[in-house]
């Protein structure tokens, strides 16, 4: 029996020829992730050992970004604690504030996540990364801890999925929509501890932020991890962000996968996940088609999944010489701050800012309810982040809606959800 992507790289981390689903092994890092809320509780922990320290300066990275800028004492002191680590045992990627932007759209930027690698984070969309043919999942604290001390980690070998892409998607239909229309499908524990592995002919037609998008949010359907095999779109956007080489696995012909779906991109439209699950999913036609208007407060676009230059881009294409509607609150977060000073350059900040937007330093910030966009008891917002759990972004009778950046967009200026299309665009 062959190998899918995902149990080839993990056998070559581990040192075998083969792996099969269920299957234990140890497997060698080549990057281990923690942040402000995280890291932490790693730290305490390995200043337990003996001899603390860790396995290489160069495969730790340590980003600031759930509460940065500081928000209060207590995350001030979470990340004095971290600084002080990185500082002593001279972290090569150590990312504060001015140089540091959300994790996962920060690293792959910078070219620290490259085909081939086996990647573990302390926080659970450390999955994004599969977009570049890497294997990538999120561990608590203590898993992170053993990593940084060890550079290894043990793993239950997953089974997969596969996803088979075709067909192209419509404009305004982005990698957001075609992971809401999955895990809509699948439901949020439809790839529970599986490798949910995207191929076909399709994927050519999906950006690398696209790609980015729905490997971050595999976990919002239970799975380990997911995965884009590298093409020659992967294979120039690694050239362009790093240096370091990577390698290629592409998964055996006769590769077992508990299920197999097809998904053709040219029908998925614009797609919004209600409260309080990422599985409850509409299309925005059967929300202004059959439902009454869905009257918001806030809309947030940004974060680990939507805060990328392409989703500004298609946020200021909507916002342009129209107004945020009044009395609602529209807040875009850069992903990094070479996102930041892009978005500038194009002039997109401004478009945001005359349109009665604010525009954030670069932060987690609302998406866990942390900071920037609380919401108050009866307020909905529609989010470009990945979560729309009870209490997930402020009061536990708040709402959260996830949606594209284009739909965020278009539902910021007239005060209620609806696409792109119900604007005539």
């Amino acid at each position: 029996m062959g190998m899918t992507m995902t149990q080839k790289i993990l056998a070559a981390a581990a040192g075998l020829d083969y792996v099969e689903a269920g299957q234990l092994i140890e497997a060698n890092l080549d990057l281990v992730l923690g942040n402000d809320i995280t890291t932490p509780v790693a730290i305490h922990e390995i200043e337990k050992l003996e001899e603390p320290k860790v396995f290489h300066k160069d495969k730790i990275a340590l980003v600031m970004d759930h509460f940065i800028p500081n928000k209060d004492i207590k995350s001030a002191e979470h990340c004095k604690c971290v600084r002080d680590f990185a500082c002593r045992h001279d972290i090569t990627n150590y990312f504060d504030v001015g140089q540091m932007g959300i994790e996962h759209a920060l690293l792959p930027e910078a070219g620290l996540t490259v085909a081939g690698d086996v990647i573990i984070g302390a926080d659970s969309h450390t999955c994004t990364y599969g977009a570049v043919g890497a294997f990538a999942t999120g561990v608590g604290s203590t898993d992170m801890a053993a990593g940084m001390a060890t550079g290894k980690a043990w793993f239950k070998v997953p089974p997969a999925l596969k996803f088979n892409l075709v067909g192209k998607p419509e404009k305004w239909v982005s990698g957001k929509d075609v992971i809401l229309h999955i895990i809509g499908m699948i439901g949020v524990d439809g790839a529970l501890y599986k490798s949910m592995e995207f191929v076909g002919e399709g994927v050519k037609n999906l950006s690398m932020d696209d790609r980015l998008t729905i490997a971050n949010m595999a976990i919002e359907a239970g799975g380990k991890n997911g995965i884009f095999p590298v093409d020659e779109i992967c294979e120039e956007y690694l050239k362009e962000h790093t240096t370091r080489s990577w390698k290629k696995f592409e998964a055996d012909e006769d590769a077992e996968y508990e299920a197999e779906y097809t998904i053709d991109l040219s029908t998925i439209k614009s797609t919004v996940s209600f409260p309080h699950l990422p599985e409850n999913t509409h299309t925005i036609d059967e929300i202004t088609e059959q439902m009454d208007e869905i009257r918001v407060d806030q809309v947030v676009i940004g974060s680990c999944t939507n805060g990328r230059i392409s989703d500004l881009r298609a946020a200021a294409e909507i916002l342009k010489g129209r107004k945020v509607k009044k009395n609602l609150r529209c807040i875009i977060i850069p992903g990094t701050q070479k996102i930041y000073l892009q978005a500038m350059k194009e002039g997109l900040l401004e478009t945001f800012i005359e349109a009665g937007a604010v525009v954030s330093t670069p932060t987690c910030g609302p998406c866990l309810g942390g900071y920037m966009g609380i919401l108050a008891e009866g307020e909905r917002c529609v989010s470009t982040t990945n979560r729309n759990f009870v209490g997930r972004m402020g009061h536990v009778k708040s709402e959260v809606y996830l949606a594209s950046p284009a739909v965020a967009a278009a539902s910021a200026v007239t005060g209620t959800i609806i696409g792109p299309k119900q604007l005539g665009l």
